[in-house]
């Protein structure tokens, strides 16, 4: 089932502020644990919600929009990733070798506010040991455990076969477990 041809730019316009916006801050959390950064989180709620906006025509109604939404998140936050895994490291100066020294109090690279923020924040052990899962893990749990949904749809989204689903969510909980095992030892 497709979008009637007859549709408006006007009426499309009109659908997509109806049922995709309400949906916008259910992706924020999501984008969150993806990048550990709330400024990069709301880049990628900002890139996925132009690439649906772009996209809305190929959405099929009647079918999960919430996970097409979180699939296009999921696409956008692993191109990011790799595009930036080919990019040289960047520094606020031009050359290294131009740098100030780090014995110069005076010339020392100004953290963001948020950096400051978070590194203040006691995490909580799970959190600690959540983010030392691999990327894949990572969104497998947080899909299954944090926003229920049934493993089906999580393949939909990480676009991987059920089986992989349900092994990569065993093998998460088995290191988180093993992990907050060890810390409660200590």
């Amino acid at each position: 089932m497709t979008t009637p041809v007859s549709e408006s730019v006007a009426e499309q316009r009109a659908r997509f502020e109806r049922e995709v916006i309400p949906l916008m801050r259910q992706l924020y959390p999501a984008a969150l644990r993806m990048t550990r950064n709330p400024s990069d989180a709301e880049d990628l709620v900002q890139e996925t919600m132009a690439k649906a906006y772009r996209g809305f025509h190929r959405f099929e109604p009647g079918t999960n929009l919430r996970a097409w939404l979180h699939r296009i998140m999921a696409n956008a936050w692993t191109s990011s990733f790799r595009q930036r895994k080919r990019e040289p490291p960047q520094s606020l100066y031009g050359d290294p070798e131009e740098a100030p020294a780090e014995s110069d109090g005076r010339a020392q690279i100004a953290r963001s506010a948020e950096a400051e923020v978070l590194d203040r924040m006691p995490d909580s052990e799970l959190l600690s040991a959540l983010k030392e899962l691999p990327a894949g893990f990572r969104a497998a749990i947080y899909l299954a455990d944090v926003e229920g949904y049934p493993y089906a749809e999580i393949a939909e989204i990480l676009e991987v076969p059920i089986g992989t689903v349900m092994s990569r969510l065993h093998r998460a909980r088995h290191k988180l477990r093993q992990r907050l095992t060890a810390q409660a030892a200590s």
